[in-house]
């Protein structure tokens, strides 16, 4: 993604005095922060700027000029489990966020990712995973593993993993020599020196990734993070085709599969976790029977109704073992409502006068959604008046009244 979409320079009133909110850090998940607001400080080498984060909350970040987020129920769960997760292998903190459209899942996910970066945790994120399985990047089959490879990706995702993590990786060395073809690694080198490796060679980017991979399991120095929103796409039908115009199964995709292989637990990480998250508006990749049936997900939520014709897949049901459905709940408590409407009122982000019969009215009409009492609730005040057709005139002309 460019650079600019990454970090959009927004302009803002110099008269204007916007509120000052604390950082969101480990301290401020508590009990009695539920429904505070917090800011999230970014910078060039911050996961939300090297690996992205999802569209609506992009648009989220350009409208208030900074990533800002509430302190919710749902937050201090998730603290808890990565702090039972910090010392233990990924294997045993395979986590999926589920729950109804709008709930809040990848804004979560974002907190989590915050909440690991503050305590020093190596983080890949993968914000989108349908971009690994939408056929937008190059693919090459490979005779040696016999699957496909995408380099383009791989070579990104060590960009954006030097980036983030470059004081951890520059700390640890490799236990084993790699041979890739144009050199060979020698052990004992660092891993560092073994990313920019697969920078400077895109073909041997794959390689490289799951090398680094392989050493990230064998040291236990610092945890590890593995964040995957769209985690539905991992499971669904890719749009890469073979020679014979077939789809290719994701787990025949080198950037899937090693997703999936971690996911599942069939690797793991020394210490640290895995965490996804599902998206159910996602109408070219939605969410599939066996990821419906292995997260026991609620039909109205999931937006997908089981029938007993449909077929499972039996490697996909291996992938989804284990892992844990942690279900957000559908509507925010006044409380957390309360905190939201403090943001956008305070960021000068509505065109209208904040007070409780606005807020009231929003989250009625919204039941607490959070996305709803914003995108259909709260930025639906800055509709103006409705457009006049004036048809008189051969071409209509629309003016606002």
């Amino acid at each position: 993604m460019p650079e600019s979409m990454l970090a959009p320079t927004i302009q803002t009133n110099p008269d204007t005095v916007l509120p000052v909110y604390p950082e969101f850090s480990v301290d401020l998940i508590d009990s009695s922060m539920i429904g505070k607001p917090t800011v999230i400080p970014v910078h060039k080498a911050h996961p939300f700027v090297a690996f992205g984060t999802p569209k609506p909350s992009l648009l989220e970040t350009r409208i208030l000029s900074q990533p800002t987020t509430i302190i919710r129920q749902a937050t201090l769960d998730m603290a808890k489990v990565v702090d039972f997760a910090k010392d233990k292998p990924s294997s045993a903190t395979r986590v999926c966020y589920t729950g109804d459209s709008g709930a809040g899942k990848s804004h979560l996910l974002q907190q989590t990712i915050q909440h690991c970066y503050a305590q020093k945790w190596i983080i890949i994120s993968v914000p989108r995973a349908f971009a690994t399985v939408n056929s937008t990047t190059p693919h090459t089959y490979d005779l040696r593993t016999r699957t496909y490879l995408q380099p383009e990706f791989a070579y990104q995702t060590l960009q954006r993993i030097l980036t983030v993590n470059q004081a951890q990786l520059s700390t640890l060395s490799s236990r084993q020599a790699y041979e890739l073809e144009k050199l060979t690694i020698p052990a004992g080198s660092s891993l560092t020196d073994l990313v920019q490796e697969g920078i400077n060679d895109s073909a041997s980017a794959p390689t490289v990734l799951d090398a680094l991979m392989t050493e990230l399991q064998a040291q236990e120095q610092h945890p590890v993070l593995l964040a995957i929103d769209d985690f539905q796409a991992l499971f669904a039908r890719t749009l890469y085709l073979d020679p014979h115009f077939m789809p290719i199964q994701s787990y025949h995709l080198s950037m899937p599969r090693l997703l999936m292989q971690f996911a599942s637990g069939q690797r793991s990480f020394g210490r640290g976790a895995v965490f996804g998250a599902l998206t159910t508006t996602n109408s070219q990749f939605p969410i599939s029977n066996d990821v419906h049936l292995a997260l026991d997900l609620d039909e109205d939520a999931s937006q997908r109704w089981a029938s007993p014709y449909d077929k499972h897949h039996k490697p996909m049901q291996e992938y989804l073992k284990g892992i844990l459905p942690l279900h957000i709940p559908t509507g925010m408590t006044p409380t957390e409502a309360a905190g939201l409407f403090e943001i956008w009122m305070g960021r000068n982000a509505l065109f209208s006068d904040a007070n409780d019969a606005l807020f009231l009215s929003k989250y009625t009409d919204s039941n607490g959604n959070p996305r709803n009492f914003v995108w259909n609730g709260l930025l639906r005040s800055l509709e103006g008046s409705p457009l006049v057709i004036d048809r008189r005139k051969p071409y209509p002309q629309y003016n606002l009244a």
